[in-house]
């Protein structure tokens, strides 16, 4: 059973890259260099290299989701599909926090327990969730402040 959801979640990788591939191919095509989509938020998730460089991201975008991650996690790795798609189909910055990397910056977030998804907007966290989120609760949440 493990096995088949492996191969789903590398299938959806899979799709996932393959759709930004095409993306990236048509804009080069077009003479567009940006990796940002239509609205400005980046379609990659942003790595946050520390306090300071999560503040510049929340400060940029009107809606940001930050996933507190650990490399470790089951249900991390279980989540990471969506968090691709979600950067990629949302008008959300995704922004992503190694736990094991930035400590504090992790208990500054309140991230008690991995996966922690904190919703920003207009600069100010509106929602805290732990543990695996569905991708349909994530993206009304994004439509809800966005």
């Amino acid at each position: 059973m493990a096995d088949s959801k492996d191969g789903n979640l590398d299938d959806e990788r899979q799709r996932i890259r393959e759709k930004k591939k095409r993306e990236l191919q048509k804009r080069l095509e077009d003479g567009e260099k940006s990796l940002e989509d239509a609205d400005g938020a980046p379609e990659e998730p942003i790595h946050i290299e520390g306090s300071d460089h999560l503040d510049e991201v929340v400060d940029e975008y009107d809606v940001v989701l930050v996933d507190c991650y650990a490399d470790w996690c089951g249900p991390c790795q279980m989540l990471e599909p969506t968090i691709e798609a979600l950067a990629a189909e949302t008008d959300a910055a995704v922004a992503k926090v190694d736990v094991d990397a930035h400590q504090r910056l992790a208990q500054q977030l309140g991230a008690r327990g991995v996966p922690t998804l904190v919703l920003y907007a207009d600069g100010e966290p509106v929602e805290r969730m732990v543990g695996a989120q569905n991708r349909g609760t994530l993206e009304g949440l994004i439509e809800q402040h966005t």
